[in-house]
């Protein structure tokens, strides 16, 4: 595993970079940050953000955290959702042990999911949930798809605040 820092930007990542596991980028270190739960990571790194993780840091600072901590639910990094379900192992070696640590700290923290859809691919979602339930930990989203899947926050307007999934369903 190779941990890049760069300023107040940190990027854990596989050996190879293929697999993103954990990137923060802390603002405010005496506030805590927000937590992030989405579907893959893009290209964002210790030294840049793409479009999502811009919209997650943004919200996080209106809502006065004092950083922004993205996990995604599959650690395959890919820029579009087919290329990351071609993979033979899109969720990578290590994250499941990164979703426990981060469900076992959630009734410490806020922790927001936003995979959308694709975490339907192998059933991906309802096992993340699972590891949430185990760990008795929390998670809120910005809105649930018809599917029951918490919704990708790139296209949901600023206006949305989290509330609490129903872990149970």
């Amino acid at each position: 595993m190779v941990d890049l820092v760069n300023e107040k930007r940190r990027a854990v990542f596989s050996a190879c970079r293929q697999y993103r596991y954990r990137l923060s980028q802390i603002w405010q270190p005496e506030n805590p940050p927000l937590y992030w739960l989405m579907l893959n990571p893009s290209t964002a790194d210790e030294v840049k953000n793409d479009p999502t993780v811009e919209r997650c840091e943004r919200r996080a600072r209106m809502w006065g955290y004092g950083g922004s901590v993205v996990l995604n639910i599959f650690a395959y990094r890919a820029t579009e959702p087919g290329d990351m379900r071609a993979q033979k192992d899109p969720v990578g070696p290590d994250n499941d042990d990164w979703i426990r640590k981060l469900a076992s700290k959630s009734q410490q923290v806020d922790v927001v999911a936003g995979w959308g859809e694709h975490g339907a691919h192998l059933d991906r979602g309802a096992h993340v949930i699972d590891i949430f339930k185990q760990k008795k930990g929390r998670i809120s989203a910005l809105k649930i798809n018809a599917s029951g899947h918490p919704a990708h926050p790139l296209y949901i307007a600023y206006k949305r605040t989290p509330f609490p999934m129903d872990l149970e369903t």
